[in-house]
Order: C-alpha cells, then structure tokens, then sequence
C-alpha cells in the first residue's frame, strides 16, 4: 500500500508540538484592522493551541504526515 499524502493546505496552516497537540494561528487578523484595538490585535499575533478532544484538532492530526 502507498503511503497516504500530506494534506498541504494542513500543512502550511498548523504545526504539531512535541506532545501531538495542533498550533494554530489566530483568524481576523488580516484586514478590517482600524476598527479593532491595539490589544486586541497584539493577542491576536500570538498562536494558540488547539484543545486535544476538539473535533478541528482531529482532523489536522488526520491530515499532517506523522502525528506521533
């Protein structure tokens, strides 16, 4: 049997930690940004990891090369 292909839109959008946990980046940081506060938009350049039991976090597991 082949081997299954990486998903590269997964790819290039998460990252897994050493635990197998997903990080992501924050969305609504793109454009729009003079109607959100300097707060706001400074934790939104943080990246956030996502919860283990999440069905989201799941399905980039499924989809990255190795998930441990």
């Amino acid at each position: 049997m082949t081997k299954m292909k990486t998903n590269s839109g997964a790819k290039k959008r998460f990252k897994l930690t050493k635990n197998g946990k997903v990080k992501r980046s924050n969305a609504c940081k793109s454009h729009l940004l003079s109607g959100k506060t300097t707060k706001r938009k400074r934790h939104l350049r943080k990246s956030t990891v996502e919860a283990d039991i999440s069905v989201a976090a799941k399905r980039v597991k499924k989809m990255m090369p190795y998930s441990g």
